[in-house]
């Protein structure tokens, strides 16, 4: 699943290649991929892009006050084209779930893999009436998101830190990535109670945070979005890395298996090297 330096990246790409191009078309190739029934696509052909920005893992286009929003889900992804392809596409042919063409020739598909279709797409007048977007938390990356803000954010949540990281009504844009990322920076366990964390915690996770958020935002910066995918992978120092060296302490990266995902760690650096229970409701094996 594409994070918030990826989305951040795909939000560059897309404005300078796109902004100042009008909308000459935006088709379908799947009935379940757009959200909204007003305005209809047709709204969009003939506007301008003005701007593109970044609601947490949501991408928004403003075409002249009209939104075109997206989410790309576990398993979506923007596929870039200098010239699009001149044929229309056939819902339900292709994993192409949407097309957008620009008055330069130019455009993109979303594309989804798999069968579980969770890719959404919004056509709207104000990003605010996407619930996902209404009811996102803080931008760990803005300005106003301090230390303080993040005690008080942590200082009343009973549950792991992991989930916490991940809820994106709590923080936008933090995955099941680059919270493993964060954690392992921090030094935490990943079922560290967020209330329970001491100041000394507090103080490493948030510039655990910033630190890996910026680095990651800095390495996928200029990328074209074919290469960002690869470029993810490459800088994970546990995520998607069981079995392998911790690049800190030596350790084997250890994992938790879930029923639709895992978590990857490293019990010297996060767990006083007491390795976690493989098994959802997991305590320290003892």
């Amino acid at each position: 699943m594409p994070e918030l330096p990826e989305v951040q990246a795909l939000v560059d790409f897309l404005a300078e290649r796109a902004v100042g191009e009008a909308i000459t078309g935006v088709e379908l190739g799947s009935i379940t991929v757009l959200k909204t029934y007003a305005p209809p696509p047709a709204a969009l052909v003939g506007a301008p892009i003005e701007s593109v920005s970044r609601h947490g893992k949501f991408i928004d286009l403003d075409c002249g006050g009209t939104h075109l929003i997206f989410h790309l889900a576990r398993a979506g992804w923007l596929r870039w084209y200098d010239a699009v392809p001149e044929s229309r596409l056939r819902p339900g042919k292709s994993p192409i779930a949407l097309r957008v063409r620009l008055s330069d020739g130019a455009g993109f598909d979303l594309t989804e893999a798999g069968t579980k279709k969770r890719l959404a797409a919004y056509i709207t007048g104000s990003p605010q009436e996407v619930p996902g977007i209404a009811s996102l938390g803080p931008d760990p990356l803005a300005p106003e998101f301090t230390e303080d803000v993040l005690a008080g954010i942590l200082r009343e949540r009973k549950a792991q830190i992991k989930g916490v990281l991940r809820d994106q009504g709590i923080i936008a844009g933090i995955g099941n990535a680059y919270s493993d990322e964060i954690l392992h920076v921090a030094r935490l366990s990943p079922f560290a109670i967020a209330a329970k964390l001491s100041d000394d915690d507090l103080t490493r996770l948030y510039a655990a945070i910033q630190g890996t958020l910026a680095a990651a935002v800095q390495a996928a910066s200029g990328k074209p979005a074919a290469e960002l995918k690869d470029a993810k992978r490459a800088g994970m120092r546990v995520h998607g890395r069981t079995g392998e060296v911790c690049p800190e302490c030596g350790d084997q990266v250890r994992e938790v298996s879930f029923a639709d995902s895992s978590l990857q760690y490293c019990a010297t650096c996060q767990t006083g090297g007491k390795p976690l229970a493989d098994r959802r409701t997991s305590k320290f094996l003892k």
